[in-house]
């Protein structure tokens, strides 16, 4: 299908309910399936309310990028700067913290359009490295990770709700003296 013609801005406490509405909705179609009720409701409850993505869009080591298709948002990516794995600490590395597209964009090349971007910004700011979690059981994911040149560097515990998961970690090296 042909990509979504889109504007992709910086998002700021402005956009906080519709990152949050974003955040949920996106949340929920792709995780709710294969997860327990109680589990994804207190994971989104704590993760994904007004309050704690307002908190996330004011701190300046947060960026985020918001994707229009018209006036509709279709999709947002989180990008920081702070958190580094183990394995990564001697590169200059930036992580993709959440790439979240409307299911009904999904096959539109919406996730294609924001994950560009931020590998733009990631290259313009001359990080070395872009680093990811991903479930290991979310396959679309880590396939159109795949595409995209990211390779799987180790692991990390993820938990939602009670549930322990499995995140695989995820590196693309960005042509700057990277790992």
């Amino acid at each position: 299908m042909a990509a979504t013609q889109l504007n992709i801005t910086r998002a700021t406490t402005g956009d906080a309910t519709v990152i949050t509405e974003l955040s949920v909705t996106t949340f929920r179609d792709t995780f709710g399936p294969m997860n327990g009720q109680e589990d994804m409701d207190m994971y989104v409850a704590e993760a994904m309310s007004i309050e704690q993505l307002t908190k996330e869009l004011s701190d300046n080591e947060n960026l985020f990028f918001l994707a229009h298709a018209g006036d509709i948002p279709v999709g947002y990516a989180k990008l920081r700067a702070t958190k580094i794995p183990a394995g990564l600490e001697s590169t200059r590395s930036i992580e993709l913290e959440r790439l979240y597209v409307r299911q009904s964009y999904l096959d539109k090349k919406v996730g294609a359009q924001l994950m560009t971007h931020c590998l733009s910004y990631a290259i313009d700011n001359r990080y070395e490295v872009m680093w990811l979690g991903v479930w290991e059981h979310n396959h679309r994911a880590l396939s159109f990770y795949r595409k995209f040149g990211f390779e799987v560097f180790g692991d990390h515990a993820f938990v939602l709700g009670y549930d322990h998961q499995t995140d695989l970690l995820m590196k693309k090296a960005l042509g700057l003296h990277s790992v």
